[in-house]
């Protein structure tokens, strides 16, 4: 019994008509029904009954319709399965994230995971979590870290939240400290001059948001950059700006949490709903978690 024959008969008792499954099969209709009647003999048992105009299973097709499909699902599974480890040792992931993240986050993670997969292409794609949901939604992405909520009318994606990440401000280590205090509330940002990120930058968002539900609008001295020009601009003493606590723990800037109710950002990773990620994909979301996990382990009162 051949797997080419199940499939010959699991589609002939589909379409109930020889002609229309060989169509479907790319096959000569001939080869199809000479196919079936081998399968036929090498069981002993008819599978068809065939009538002009009328196909149908005689009682031992009825039988061996189920167990054949089963074998070919399962035939289908194995295919998959070996494509899947061999897509581990040549493929290509196309991961997106906040430029922030490319800063803090994301280069401990691939280097953990091109040292488990070398034959993976990495491709990173930086920009703000809307545009990066856009490129998910697109097909032009495998994977995306962004920043939740996601806003009224985003595509349906399939989002794992991953950490809840402190905002603080970074300021000149040359310049005067932006307050007294170990802390510093967000009414205080009030009379600071502030190095802002451009538009449509996830943290643009948030600081703003936050300064206008403290009943102002920050005063930038410098706009428009992207993380490395920030730091940069702050490093000069053009202001201070807002970041996360992983790209401050590395900037060499001084370093001032909130004070209270801290400024947080959650950060997910995202694909989309409809088309489930490739299996390189799934193991840098993987190696992500695993990363993320261990991170934690290591703070005071980890598991």
């Amino acid at each position: 019994m051949q797997l080419q024959q199940l499939r010959y008969f699991a589609t002939v008792a589909e379409v109930r008509h020889f002609t229309r499954a060989a169509e479907a099969l790319h096959v000569a209709q001939p080869s199809l029904s000479q196919q079936i009647r081998a399968l036929e003999r090498e069981l002993g048992a008819e599978l068809f009954h065939r009538a002009r105009g009328n196909i149908t299973l005689t009682d031992a097709g009825e039988a061996l319709l189920p167990l054949a499909r089963r074998v070919l699902a399962d035939t289908e599974t194995a295919r998959r399965e070996v494509q899947e480890v061999a897509q581990l040792r040549r493929g290509r992931v196309r991961l997106g994230a906040p430029p922030s993240l490319c800063a803090s986050l994301v280069p401990d993670v691939l280097r953990t995971y091109h040292a488990r997969f070398p034959g993976i292409e990495l491709h990173v794609d930086e920009g703000g979590s809307q545009d990066l949901v856009r490129r998910l939604a697109d097909g032009g992405l495998d994977l995306a870290l962004i920043i939740t909520p996601l806003g009224v009318g985003a595509p349906a994606l399939a989002t794992t939240e991953l950490l809840h990440e402190d905002l603080v401000v970074v300021s000149s280590p040359a310049a005067p400290a932006p307050v007294r205090g170990r802390s510093i509330r967000v009414e205080q940002l009030r009379e600071l001059p502030m190095v802002m990120f451009r538009r449509g930058y996830d943290l643009r968002e948030i600081t703003t948001a936050a300064c206008r539900a403290a009943g102002f609008e920050p005063s930038f001295t410098v706009e428009g950059g992207e993380m490395d020009a920030v730091l940069g601009f702050v490093r000069a003493g053009l202001g201070l700006a807002v970041v996360p606590g992983m790209v401050a723990a590395r900037s060499g800037l001084r370093v001032t949490p909130f004070e209270g109710e801290r400024m947080r950002r959650t950060v997910a990773v995202a694909h989309r709903k409809d088309a489930p990620p490739p299996r390189a994909a799934r193991e840098l979301r993987r190696v992500l978690l695993e990363h993320l996990g261990a991170a934690a382990d290591e703070q005071p009162g980890g598991s």
